[in-house]
């Protein structure tokens, strides 16, 4: 309440168009953007057949998941959200993901939120994020998402509803218990979903209303595209990346330079190699 939150703390400085305009686009579903852009694969292949010659697996996804904190590390604004018309800055990096436990219909799907200092390693990321893939995909592990979830469906309908409205009101006005915060998906840097995994193109998905995401990212399966380079178009093998952010937490301007630094990462991953080195309590 009255700018006190447990997952962030609030923004001071701030232009008067970015003061104002939280008010006006009240929620993120006013407030997406919509952005789609072809990865060449050359080099993202290149790298990960040195990787393999070293004895280290590396995969797409990896990669985009490490250069997507690297980038949230380095350009501060993306870590923002809004709420009840005042932008805040998180206390550190999180990535949410969902991953389903089998590839049938019926095989449940759990998400899972992992933190991030903002100065780590490509591998240090990869190992981090299989070592929590591996751990929640066994059919008996219930991760705090898990627990929270089937708490809320042992209640009745109507009661679910207007618990959920409850949680809304409380994360409104700051009150939403930390341990809640921490338990929800909803509540993060970044969402990003790997739907190549599932043999179909990036999609656009939206931003939730519930909880403070103020980016998704989409990954599509690999595919060949045409490529606009020097005044030369030729064709690739690409992968698209769909991406819907909230225009409440920075301007176009800083958007599209926070897009050609992940484009830098994603044309010589190497450089991920190295850690950033970060001002002490940048995110605690």
């Amino acid at each position: 309440m009255f700018g006190f939150r447990p997952d962030g703390k609030r923004v001071k400085k701030l232009t008067p168009i970015f003061r104002v305009i939280p008010s006006i686009m009240i929620d993120r579903a006013d407030s997406q953007v919509y952005f789609k852009q072809d990865i060449p694969l050359k080099e993202l292949d290149d790298y990960i057949d040195k990787k393999q010659l070293e004895g280290k697996r590396v995969t797409y996804m990896q990669i985009i998941y490490a250069a997507i904190v690297r980038i949230i590390s380095e350009r501060p604004a993306l870590n923002r959200f809004a709420m009840n018309g005042t932008l805040y800055e998180r206390n550190q990096i999180q990535v949410s993901l969902v991953i389903k436990k089998g590839l049938e219909d019926n095989s449940p799907e759990t998400p899972i939120k992992l933190a991030f200092s903002g100065n780590e390693t490509i591998f240090e990321v990869i190992d981090k994020l299989e070592a929590a893939i591996t751990k929640n995909k066994d059919l008996s592990a219930s991760n705090n998402t898990d627990k929270l979830a089937g708490i809320l469906s042992l209640i009745p309908d109507f009661l679910i509803r207007w618990s959920v409205k409850f949680l809304w009101f409380l994360d409104k006005y700051g009150l939403m218990p930390k341990s809640i915060i921490n338990a929800s998906p909803f509540h993060t840097s970044v969402f990003l979903t790997n739907v190549g995994s599932l043999g179909i193109d990036s999609i656009y998905h939206h931003l939730y209303n519930f909880g403070t995401t103020s980016m998704f990212f989409s990954m599509g399966k690999k595919k060949k595209s045409y490529i606009y380079e020097d005044d030369d178009i030729h064709e690739e093998k690409c992968i698209t990346i769909g991406f819907v952010g909230d225009e409440r937490i920075c301007d176009g301007y800083y958007y599209a330079a926070s897009f050609k630094q992940l484009n830098k990462y994603l044309k010589k991953p190497e450089l991920l190699e190295q850690p950033r080195k970060i001002k002490q309590n940048e995110y605690v």
